[in-house]
């Protein structure tokens, strides 16, 4: 059942209060407020948009999540006071707010979608899906419903489901108006949203670890009807190009490169851009091959119309200690080179060719213990020791939670640097057989045990700059406790980001002193992101719970002595005075 809920802009207080106390409980708002006056979100606005609204995932569909807003700068954000707040339903929570025309739109974990006045922060109307939770599987968000993020397109706002559901939602009204059902019962489920590209809706599935006949895949929907364009493997079948990657397994055993970061697009090209996790089970004595495992771990090119491969990168061929390479692709112009650019768990900066995919560098941060990697070639060495062999113990560096993770990292462009939010463990971990039987997988047995990263003084967190042609670090930052949202950096020279401690910091992009932080009910986790309406510039910093291995068990086991509240989804609004 679908149940649209709206709110008048203008209501007397008591109506207010009473209605907001039934939303509470679970229960309908009946009002008929709408968004007045909505201008439909074009391809044109996507590729360029107004420097005060956000419309993607990390603001432009190049993924930088840099904002050329400047009112708030070094010298006066010391100055930064709550404009507002609002909070969001209980649940795991990752989720990124966009705003447009001066209408902040923000997913809650339990699918529930709300417009909100960006300067004021009063609801102009809530969409709730009302569907049950479905089990969770690996690789998939457990009940809840965690939203990464959503799209905007037109007059729609497009929200994934955990149940593998692409939902459009009328952006003036909230009402619904299409549901495509991507997963037809298979069981496979979104943990992020879409990216928009060229009309097309894109979106990579999770819960791709279990055995099953189907492969994961990508797909591509028609933005105005919900129509399945295409559907591309991000698993290589046999008889086609990669397919003897994984030896003689059949279809229903190469389980894993899962999508579950939404991609980067580039419209000059047309080219999508879209990361891929790990193979599963984790160990490869454990999956039983000990090919590369195609296209597991790689950046995969693809055409926006038919879902072609243009081309694909493998960062690490046939992985074997869950080190995924999923997260965001960013695109950089500079002098006559047009790049990609991501980051996987082992805290490697990889650069590769936006139109070939030909390998350009790879700049490790120096903390990891799995691989060496030719700085010509690029070509993976795996070191002695960091192949497991079923029952016996390894130790390396990072643990499976990985240096770096779903939060993603922010580009400077006049800065030419990255910003990333670092975690520094190690592990050591036995892994154990599996049957391999339809509905098996998974990660495979495995007994675990974090430690700090012997380089890291016991601080957990980390905040790191770097530079995008050498890979130098400019500064870092260290924390006791994890670094736990998203960076975003400003025109205004600040570097903003949050951590599992409750704190949210703002930096001076060019040094690394911080210049402003508070403290809020529970861990800064999400995407923060800024904006402005009239002429304001606001940021807004999501707070929640849930986070996986970076708000549960890397804090519970490294620091003790530290706690957070279970509770206190929010979402905190600041401005100058």
């Amino acid at each position: 059942m679908t149940t649209s809920m709206t709110l008048f802009g203008r209501v007397e207080n008591w109506f207010l209060v009473g209605a907001l106390g039934i939303a509470c409980l679970g229960m309908p708002i009946h009002a008929l407020a709408q968004i007045e006056g909505y201008v439909p979100v074009t391809d044109a606005m996507l590729q360029n948009p107004d420097e005060g609204d956000w419309l993607n995932w990390r603001r432009t569909l190049d993924g930088q999540a840099h904002s050329p807003l400047d009112q708030i700068t070094p010298a006066n954000v010391g100055d930064l006071r709550l404009a507002w707040s609002w909070a969001l339903r209980s649940g795991p929570q990752q989720t990124t707010p966009l705003v447009h025309d001066g209408v902040l739109f923000v997913a809650n974990p339990g699918e529930i979608v709300q417009a909100l006045d960006a300067a004021t922060g009063d609801l102009i109307w809530q969409y709730e899906r009302g569907a049950e939770a479905p089990g969770n599987s690996f690789g998939g968000p457990p009940p809840g419903r965690m939203h990464r993020n959503i799209s905007m397109y037109e007059d729609k706002i497009y929200l994934n489901t955990a149940d593998a559901h692409v939902v459009a939602i009328d952006a003036r009204t909230g009402e619904e108006v299409w549901d495509s059902d991507i997963d037809q019962g298979v069981g496979y489920q979104f943990s992020s949203g879409s990216i928009i590209a060229d009309g097309k809706v894109v979106s990579g599935l999770t819960g791709c670890g279990r055995y099953r006949e189907e492969s994961c895949y990508i797909v591509g929907l028609d933005a105005q009807t919900g129509e399945e364009l295409w559907r591309t493997s991000t698993v290589a079948l046999p008889g086609q190009r990669g397919g003897d990657t994984w030896g003689d397994l059949p279809p229903m055993f190469r389980a894993g490169s899962d999508s579950w970061i939404p991609g980067s697009y580039d419209p000059v090209t047309r080219t999508l851009f879209h990361g891929t996790s790990q193979a599963k089970p984790w160990a490869r004595a454990v999956r039983g091959t000990d090919g590369d495992a195609l296209y597991t771990n790689s950046t995969l090119a693809l055409d926006p119309d038919t879902g072609e491969m243009k081309w694909y990168y493998q960062h690490l061929p046939g992985e074997t200690l869950d080190m995924d390479e999923v997260f965001e692709r960013i695109l950089v112009d500079y002098d006559d080179r047009r790049s990609v650019f991501t980051m996987g768990k082992i805290g490697v900066l990889w650069e590769m060719a936006l139109q070939t995919g030909r390998f350009r560098n790879a700049h490790d941060l120096g903390y990891q213990t799995v691989a060496d990697i030719d700085p010509v070639t690029g070509q993976v060495t795996y070191r002695d020791g960091t192949i497991p062999v079923i029952g016996e113990e390894v130790y390396w560096c990072p643990s499976t939670s990985g240096f770096k993770s779903w939060r993603a990292m922010s580009y400077h462009p006049g800065m030419e640097a990255f910003f990333i939010p670092i975690n520094l463990n190690c592990e050591t971990a036995v892994f154990g057989p599996v049957d391999r039987v339809a509905g098996g997988g998974g990660t495979g047995p495995v007994r675990r045990t974090n430690h700090h990263h012997p380089d890291s003084d016991e601080q957990l967190g980390e905040f790191v700059a770097m530079s995008m042609r050498t890979g130098e670090v400019l500064w870092r930052r260290r924390f006791r406790t994890p670094i736990n949202s998203a960076a975003l950096t400003t025109a205004g020279g600040l570097a903003i980001t949050g951590g599992w401690d409750r704190e949210a910091f703002a930096f001076d992009a060019a040094t690394g002193e911080t210049l402003w932080e508070t403290r809020l009910p529970t861990s800064v986790q999400g995407f923060p992101i800024t904006y402005a309406v009239e002429g304001k510039q606001y940021v807004a910093i999501p707070t929640g719970g849930g986070g996986a291995s970076w708000g549960g068990m890397l804090p519970a086991q490294l620091t003790p002595e530290k706690t957070r509240p279970v509770g206190g989804n929010g979402l905190f609004v600041f401005a100058l005075p």
